[in-house]
This record gives C-alpha cells, structure tokens and sequence, in this order.
C-alpha cells in the first residue's frame, strides 16, 4: 500500500494517478477527498488529528508526506505526524529549494527546515524533494485572464526556473516506487528561467489572443497574498520572487537524472492547462 497525503493538491492528484497506473495499491488522504483513479481508495483524514493517523498509515509500504500552513508551526505535532509515517519504512517528503538557498529564512530556514529534520530523524529511509516555485501558481492570473486578458504581477523580468507539479509527482513516484533514492535530496525545477512577463506571452501564446501584463509593486502583491496565506510566507515568497539567490535562479539536472528525461516548459504546462483560462 502506497499512501499519498495531499491527495487533491497539484502534486498529489498527479502522484495518485502515476502510482495506481503503475499497478499500486493506493490510498489517497486529503480533507475533503471525494472522487480518485479506479483502483485507488479515498480516505479523509485530517493529519493534525492525531487519532487519524493509524487509519492513514496503517499498511503502508511507502508514504509521500505533505506538511504544510499550521502543520508547519506545530513542530511537536509535526513530529508525531512523521513518527507515524516512518512505520512504513519509506518516507518521501515534499519540502522546498528555499531550505537550502534562504537558511536564515524565519519560514524555510526555520519552520520547513523542521519538518525535514523531523524526516530525517525518523528512522525511514527517506528522500527530500526540494522544488523552487511551481508553475501551478499561474492559476492565480486565471480570473484577470478570462475577464480581460490581463496578468498583474511583480518582478515583471525576474525570471525563475519554475517547475510543472507534475514534473514533482514523477519523481515522487520514481522515489517511492524504485530503489536507489533513500537518503537523497533532490532539488526540481524546470528546464529555463522564465519571467511574469514571459509567462504572460507564453499564456497568450496558447489561447491565441494577447495577454497584457501589470506590474505591480511589491505591497500590492503581497496585499494579494496575504488573502490567502500568513504574512511570513508572503515575505518569504515574495523576497524568492524579486531578488532570487544565485541558486534560485539556476536550473537543477535532478529531474532528468531521476526521470531520464527533461523537466517540462511553462508553456507546455500553459497548453496543458488552457481551459483555466479561456
């Protein structure tokens, strides 16, 4: 039994699908978790409950684990979480590039850093996945997109190697379902920097009309942010955004010596998800 926490989230829902087309046995766990793949099982659980977590892990072989908002500033919980999951004996963890590039970061180099050392401490043998930022996030233009062909952002020409999720999920499978990943750190991004302003191109490019692109400043966008997520990370976010670290900015070989191929481009990933945005 292979267990997928997160199960609904752009890395999970792909990871699912990789995991039962492989012929696994596989439990997806989110909140709210309705439909899955045929041949996987819906199970909802809440994590930071801890009288879920034998239910969760029970039969487990191998568990990817997903630990993120709240869960992060709860590191006794955090600990138990992981204790539960390393009865598996494999644990695959999604975490950040950011632990790594910005240590004295309050939220990478402190909260996430936790989760991993929770990870590593575990007694399972365990592999890090370490993404910089998703090209997911472009979903956030998608409202602006539909209504008038506009994209607003920051850092109109910062460009960062941002990955598809699903590039995650592969080597999340590969992690979980080959030998040879225990004990490694994998750091994944896409093939090439790319910038708001070429995403908006790029957008443009597949629905066939101009995309115009806004710069915003930087307290306008993290006023956006902090809709929906705590001023820390915000500040952490937006600090990678507009000056990247040297080893932000480059572009990782881990998805190809994982997956034997190259990572996919934003605008592959913008074709994919056209819909979002007609």
């Amino acid at each position: 039994m292979y267990v997928v926490t997160g199960a609904t989230g752009n890395v999970g829902r792909t990871l699912v699908r990789l995991l039962t087309a492989s012929g696994a046995e596989v439990t997806a766990v989110s909140r709210n978790i309705t439909e899955v793949p045929a041949g996987a099982r819906a199970l909802r659980a809440d994590l930071s409950e801890p009288g879920t977590l034998k239910e969760v892990f029970g039969e487990a072989e191998a568990v990817f684990l997903l630990a993120a908002g709240d869960l992060l500033t709860q590191q006794a919980k955090l600990d138990e979480i992981v204790a539960a999951a390393s009865g598996s004996g494999r644990i695959v963890a999604l975490s950040s590039q950011a632990v790594v590039t910005r240590p004295d970061s309050p939220y990478h180099g402190g909260l996430v850093s936790g989760f991993e050392r929770a990870v590593k401490g575990s007694g399972a043998r365990w592999t890090l996945l370490r993404p910089g930022g998703f090209a997911s996030n472009a979903f956030a233009w998608a409202g602006p997109i539909r209504a008038n062909r506009t994209l607003f952002a920051p850092f109109g020409d910062v460009g960062l190697p941002i990955i598809d999720p699903d590039d995650i999920a592969a080597v999340a499978a590969a992690a979980m379902l080959e030998p040879g990943h225990a004990g490694e750190s994998y750091v994944l991004t896409g093939p090439e920097p790319v910038s708001p302003r070429q995403m908006a191109a790029a957008i443009g490019g597949v629905l066939g009309e101009r995309v115009e692109f806004v710069e915003q400043t930087r307290e306008e966008a993290r006023g956006q942010l902090l809709t929906f997520m705590p001023g820390p990370v915000a500040d952490a976010t937006l600090d990678i955004l507009g000056s990247p670290t040297p080893g932000e900015r480059e572009v990782s070989p881990d998805v190809a010596r994982v997956l034997g191929r190259s990572a996919g481009t934003f605008a592959r990933w913008a074709e994919r998800n056209a819909a979002a945005f007609r």
